[in-house]
């Protein structure tokens, strides 16, 4: 009897011993405490090789350049800890701008032209989600023809032509105003970025996600719709993508089907560099935003130091089949089935 108390405590003491959550933190984190400090050592270069990086006026800059990726890099979580993929969300970010340009200029009021874009991204996720997850089509084909096909109507909404948005109307202000000094845009994507970290974590819906990605033959079997779950994320992602584009026209002031090429590679380059697992079963959205800065903070500091536009392509390139490597190779994060 004794002896089972003794090891009751010795449990106990192991427990709450601070030295021991300390150490099975850092194991559990240890792909995100080091693309931290990976951004730590990129900033430090970059505040001592161009002047301005650290300038008020280039954070201010880069916060609002930032929001939208951030945005939509949340949804995309979701998405790769499933084991699935979006490849559509470039495509939906033109088509936002475009439709939010064309309507705006028609005379369209901003409430309405709001509700239009939001609801053409939800829909596009929606079928996205409904091919993928009810019929069992592969996500990387589907959402690949949903790209192409979306960036046509984008094309054929605008002509290949960029549409001017007047500064008068008050959609504006999604994307070029401020509140309390901080970008409205940013004040955005740090809602959106905390409800995700909070809803994967901590909700019986991360829960799911999570599990399907592991191992969705166990999920289903326990009573859940996972064919609904999968939905639900592609749908997320289409609305963040377009909320995303509206952010973008608007700051830009003008609507092109352009805009959003290769942000899509960007999102899912920062969602695994974070630590998300590329075949599933393990996400983590801290990680997912850390990833998001570092490639901004890569691209607007090569951008201070003058270096071509194509050396940055590269190097951005570089960066998302190093972050494939250390997530598969290094971290030995596989789909476990």
């Amino acid at each position: 009897m004794s002896k089972v108390k003794i090891e009751t405590n010795n449990v106990n003491l192991e427990q709450y011993n601070p030295a021991i959550k300390i150490s099975a933190w850092i194991n559990e984190n240890k792909q995100v405490l080091s693309i931290f400090l990976i951004l730590l050592i990129i900033s430090t270069y970059f505040s001592f090789a161009a002047n301005a990086f650290f300038s008020y006026g280039n954070f201010f800059n880069l916060i609002q350049q930032l929001a939208p990726n951030l945005i939509v890099v949340v949804a995309m979580t979701f998405i790769i800890t499933t084991g699935g993929i979006d490849l559509s969300v470039g495509s939906i970010v033109a088509l936002s701008s475009a439709v939010t340009a064309t309507a705006l200029q028609a005379g369209i009021g901003s409430p309405v032209t709001l509700t239009i874009v939001i609801a053409a991204g939800l829909a596009i996720g929606i079928v996205n989600g409904y091919i993928t997850a009810f019929q069992n089509i592969p996500p990387f084909i589907v959402t690949l023809s949903s790209m192409i096909f979306v960036r046509g109507i984008a094309l054929l909404i605008t002509g290949g032509y960029s549409i001017a948005i007047s500064r008068e109307h008050g959609l504006t202000n999604i994307g070029l105003g401020t509140l309390f000094g901080v970008p409205v845009s940013a004040l955005l994507a740090i809602i959106i970025a905390g409800l995700g970290a909070v809803a994967l974590k901590n909700s019986r819906f991360g829960i799911y996600v999570t599990g399907i990605g592991a191992n969705e033959e166990a999920v289903r079997r326990s009573g859940v719709d996972t064919r609904k779950v999968k939905l639900i994320t592609y749908m997320m992602s289409g609305g963040a993508a377009a909320l995303a584009g509206l952010i973008i026209s608007s700051r830009l002031a003008s609507g092109s089907s352009n805009i959003g090429m290769m942000f899509e590679l960007d999102i899912i380059a920062a969602v695994v560099l974070g630590g998300t697992a590329l075949m599933g079963g393990k996400g983590t959205m801290i990680g997912s935003l850390i990833g998001v800065v570092i490639i901004g903070v890569i691209n607007n500091g090569l951008t201070l130091l003058q270096v071509s536009p194509y050396i940055i392509q590269i190097i951005e390139g570089f960066v998302l089949l190093l972050a494939v490597i250390l997530n598969i190779r290094v971290f030995g994060f596989r789909k476990n089935n």
